[in-house]
């Protein structure tokens, strides 16, 4: 049975987090996916700054929604930022660019552009199974591929709802994970379905997958994102903590929850019990740098890129993001009514992201919002939350209309 919360003097966590916030800690980065159909809540257009500006300031002001919200909008070397609220309600500071934030289950997409950039290299194949390279895990999981990881067709059982994960998790959030241990937790359970027949997203994936690339290498994930992913794209300000501090600056995440009033949750969870799967700390300059270049398929050849984009119709990323969704490689298509996207989203305690880039990188978005919005949580926030980031994607591919 978990350990009870106690009071927010006693607690890290705060007394109001024993109830919806406390499922959420117990990593409900990713949940199942809901069907990805848009929500018509925000009218389009027009797509002003001055516009766009007033739906963030509407998202601030919705009960339940975050204290700062702040969007790059990136077309060749041009940059717009658009932001409302603040990013530490303590000092009133306006969010940043280059404010530091978790950035949740878009960690994901650095899996894949590791996975990816090591298939270019001939060190891994996607047709590699688990069996061929982590024999130390069950053989029931054996046929899993590394492809089937990467689109989450595996059918493995996700670590982050097992029992004795949550319990921990519950009784110490900050609790220290052996995160090269994380499915452990799951090693006595069957596959979901069997592999490459559905669609389920699961945290276990790209623990996995990273598993997978340093096996291969013999490199820890953590210096093979510094010279594949970050080195390459010049992202000076992103990092894989294994603890709970926020680097300096940071947006502070906020557990709102009226009518309580917002309580900072930025340094209530520690990283190593997600890790690859959705630890990563980075910044919204950082972050668009990263997406430029991972949908533009800077990081490996053209053949790794027809491969990634192999679409899984209706597949969505957790939470949903603009549009109708469907899954690639560690990587999500938005179909918009203004056109297509590719990136990835995210939500953990705290923040909600989104990156997304037209296909050859050009033009990108990323949208960071600082308190926790998904379908279990704020299922009505989300809808608001998937329109106006609709509109900031038509904003991005109709850049003579601001």
């Amino acid at each position: 049975m978990p350990t009870p919360v106690p009071s927010r003097r006693r607690s890290p966590l705060g007394s109001r987090l024993g109830a919806v916030s406390l499922v959420t800690v117990c990593l409900t980065l990713l949940s199942p996916a809901v069907p990805a159909t848009a929500g018509a809540v925000t009218p389009p257009g027009p797509h002003t700054d001055a516009a766009l500006q007033r739906q963030l300031a509407d998202l601030v002001r919705t009960p339940g929604g975050p204290p700062g919200v702040i969007a790059v909008l990136r077309d060749g070397t041009r940059t717009r930022v658009v932001r409302a609220g603040v990013a530490d309600l303590a000092t009133g500071r306006r969010p940043g660019p280059d404010d530091h934030m978790r950035i949740a289950s878009t960690a994901k997409a650095f899996s894949g552009a590791v996975a990816l950039s090591l298939v270019h290299r001939h060190h891994l194949s996607l047709d590699d199974t688990l069996r061929k390279r982590l024999p130390r895990l069950p053989r029931a999981w054996g046929a899993v591929t590394l492809r089937q990881l990467l689109n989450h067709t595996s059918g493995l059982p996700d670590y982050s709802r097992a029992p004795a994960f949550v319990n921990t998790v519950m009784a110490n959030p900050r609790h220290r994970f052996d995160s090269r241990r994380l499915l452990d937790y799951v090693a006595g359970q069957p596959l979901r379905f069997r592999p490459g027949s559905r669609y389920e997203y699961s945290n276990s994936d790209n623990i996995a997958v990273a598993l997978m690339a340093e096996a291969v290498t013999r490199v820890p994930y953590e210096r093979l994102l510094q010279e594949l992913v970050y080195r390459p794209l010049g992202l000076y300000r992103t990092s894989l903590p294994q603890g709970y501090r926020m680097p300096r600056p940071y947006l502070h995440g906020y557990d709102v929850s009226p009518p309580e009033p917002p309580e900072d949750v930025s340094e209530v969870l520690g990283m190593s019990g997600v890790w690859a799967s959705g630890g990563i700390v980075s910044t919204p300059a950082d972050m668009t740098r990263f997406i430029r270049g991972y949908a533009g398929g800077r990081l490996y050849g053209p053949r790794e890129v027809r491969e990634q984009r192999r679409w899984i119709p209706g597949a969505a990323s957790e939470p949903a993001g603009p549009g109708r969704n469907a899954a690639g490689l560690a990587l999500f298509r938005y179909t918009t009514r203004c056109g297509v996207v590719l990136g990835h989203t995210g939500n953990t305690l705290g923040y909600t992201q989104l990156i997304a880039a037209t296909p050859d990188g050009r033009r990108s978005l990323t949208f960071s919002a600082t308190t926790q919005i998904n379908e279990a949580t704020k299922p009505d926030l989300l809808r608001r939350l998937r329109a106006v980031q609709e509109n900031f994607v038509c904003a991005l591919l109709s850049p003579g209309r601001h």
